[in-house]
């Protein structure tokens, strides 16, 4: 199990990390905006889970064939926690290094569409509030972390489950062409 964890968990973080500074040239230029990022993000996270599901088939695979539901379990959420470890990481270099910026701009273009849609002068200054505490958390590393967490995992623990169900296999598939005794 540990290699297969760690071969599929180290490629399904390659990928969203490769995703996430991909799509950062994009940001910068305005191709991507918020509105449009959220998408594109959640996207990514979720091509680099498909490979929980192949981490699974091909654990279920070198076992003989067999799988509990447990067992596959296990091994789709090691897979989605190496995988979002890179994540983090992606991202925390990403923001202190590249966009340090980032909840400003993205408070600026909360408030210009609140602005644009005649939201009072209270409910502006109540999100600049939020904002200002956003601002607060990702400035902390740890907090940072912690948030950048909560991003992925869903997606990934969703992942697990459905394949886990998918691909769970109690007994082997009978072999084409091979009589079987009964």
């Amino acid at each position: 199990m540990k290699k297969v964890v760690i071969v599929f968990g180290l490629i399904s973080g390659a990928v969203s990390s490769a995703l996430m500074f991909l799509t950062l040239p994009l940001l910068n230029n305005g191709t991507v905006n918020f509105k449009n990022g959220e998408v594109i993000g959640y996207t990514a996270i979720f091509l680099s889970f498909l490979l929980v599901f192949f981490g699974i088939r091909s654990y279920r695979e070198n076992a003989g064939g067999t799988i509990t539901f447990g067992r596959a379990f296990s091994v789709g959420i090691l897979i989605t926690l190496i995988s979002c470890v890179f994540y983090v990481a992606s991202w925390e270099i990403l923001y202190y290094n590249f966009m340090p910026d980032f909840v400003d701009k993205c408070a600026a273009q909360e408030i210009n569409a609140m602005r644009e849609k005649g939201a009072t002068e209270a409910a502006i200054v109540a999100k600049k509030k939020q904002m200002e505490t956003l601002k607060a958390l990702y400035d902390n590393p740890l907090t940072n972390a912690a948030v950048t967490m909560i991003e992925p995992f869903p997606v990934g623990l969703l992942m697990t489950l459905v394949s886990a169900a998918i691909l769970r296999k109690r007994t082997p598939l009978p072999t084409p062409g091979v009589a079987q005794a009964f």
